[in-house]
């Protein structure tokens, strides 16, 4: 009896442990938007900004921002569900005053983000996919690395698939933001927007554009940002990758430009 139990329960997950295995990797990185696909259950996910350089300049100072070790750990819980962690390990700001030629600088952590992605249609994010990820960030370190005081929202990514090769893919987010003041929050929202192409079955590329309209109260303003990434995954667990993302108004940040690598466990 206790054989057949064991051979019972074994046969039950086996549908489950093959479609794990047969989903495709999906990392969070590279690029703008938010994928709307999940981790198979029981997978871990380990993606780390190995280096992240933003350029943030106006009429009275620049500041350049770097991030080391930006980690992002996932974990399946389900078909269609996975909890995120995401901490970014060193941040370094230095910050000029054009006026004085004054430079401060900043050594810091970043904030905690704590997530639940739940994908509604198509977990492995092939043809149609959609999901809701609500998400929370713990004001761990100081501006400007940290945002200096906890912030909440919903993103919901979707995806498409025109054909094998090309796919349209778009982040709505609504968040309650930490005030520029670094006490209180305000409403913000953006919109990102792209195409993903595969150039190869191991290379893919994305070209995309985000709109965020932020009402913080000292500085209410509409952001433009263009973005172009690649993607290669050289094995089916692990992907390494390159992007740069360019303000399109002086309110957004005027450059970015980061690398990454990706591991499935």
């Amino acid at each position: 009896m206790r054989n057949r139990l064991l051979v019972f329960l074994c046969l039950t997950a086996l549908p489950s442990m093959v479609r794990a295995e047969d989903r495709d990797y999906c990392p969070d990185r590279p690029g703008i938007s938010t994928p709307a696909c999940t981790l198979g259950p029981g997978e871990w996910s380990v993606e780390v900004g190995v280096g992240d350089w933003t350029l943030n300049r106006d009429a009275s100072q620049r500041q350049d921002v770097i991030l080391l070790g930006d980690t992002l750990l996932r974990r399946g819980i389900a078909e269609h569900a996975e909890l995120q962690v995401e901490w970014s390990a060193l941040g370094l700001a230095r910050t000029r005053d054009r006026a004085s030629g004054g430079v401060d600088h900043v050594t810091s952590v970043g904030d905690v983000t704590l997530a639940l992605r739940r994908n509604l249609i198509s977990p492995d994010g092939s043809g149609f996919s959609v999901a809701l990820m609500p998400f929370v960030s713990l004001p761990v370190g100081r501006e400007p690395v940290g945002a200096g005081d906890w912030a909440a929202g919903l993103q919901v990514p979707l995806s498409y698939e025109l054909t094998d090769a090309v796919s349209l893919v778009t982040t709505t987010d609504f968040e309650a933001a930490v005030d520029e003041d670094g006490h209180g929050r305000h409403f913000a929202f953006d919109e990102a927007v792209g195409a993903a192409l595969k150039l190869d079955d191991s290379l893919a590329a994305t070209a995309e554009y985000q709109l965020t309209a932020d009402r913080d109260p000292q500085h209410r303003h509409v952001e433009h940002l263009a973005g172009l990434s690649l993607g290669w995954q050289p094995a089916d667990d692990l992907q390494l990758d390159v992007g740069a993302n360019a303000g399109l108004d002086r309110d957004a940040p005027d450059m970015e430009v980061y690398f990454g690598v990706s591991r499935r466990f």
